[in-house]
């Protein structure tokens, strides 16, 4: 993946129900993401159109996956599935044994996707979360918008 399709990547995912985007997927963001991932993030087109997206990548301990996405026209044909095997291929080659991702609680489509293809859902742990830069329109450093 690299940054020429950067407009059509942002609009897909904009258009993609169940795809949170922050400021980390802004164009610096995701440049960023890419020169410290550049192996396991992977487009899916159907001519010039990008209809499935997955970036994956590692601390160099644990891989992550974000914004796996299929258009809703393009599902249930293997998109995702091929996404997902791309980007945990690619993080095995670089010694990652295990890999995480987020998925919306609401996101019963999503959690359907990933119990299929043997992935666990997780009820021992909770994310917390911490704001390193401050958010627009809050104190630093609180995440609270209050």
């Amino acid at each position: 993946m690299n940054l020429d399709d950067y407009d059509a990547l942002y609009a897909f995912w904009r258009a993609t129900p169940g795809v949170g985007l922050s400021t980390v997927d802004s164009r610096d963001g995701l440049a960023r993401y890419i020169a410290r991932n550049p192996a396991a993030s992977f487009q899916a087109r159907w001519g010039d159109q990008i209809v499935g997206s997955v970036l994956g990548g590692h601390d160099g301990r644990r891989g992550f996956l974000y914004h796996l996405a299929v258009a809703s026209i393009c599902r249930r044909q293997g998109i995702g599935r091929r996404l997902v095997a791309a980007a945990l291929t690619a993080l095995r080659a670089e010694g990652i044994e295990k890999c995480h991702l987020m998925v919306f609680s609401d996101n019963d489509q999503a959690l359907a996707f990933w119990r299929r293809l043997d992935w666990v859902v997780r009820d021992d742990l909770r994310l917390v979360s911490f704001e390193l830069l401050p958010m627009t329109g809050s104190p630093a450093g609180t995440g609270d918008p209050d």
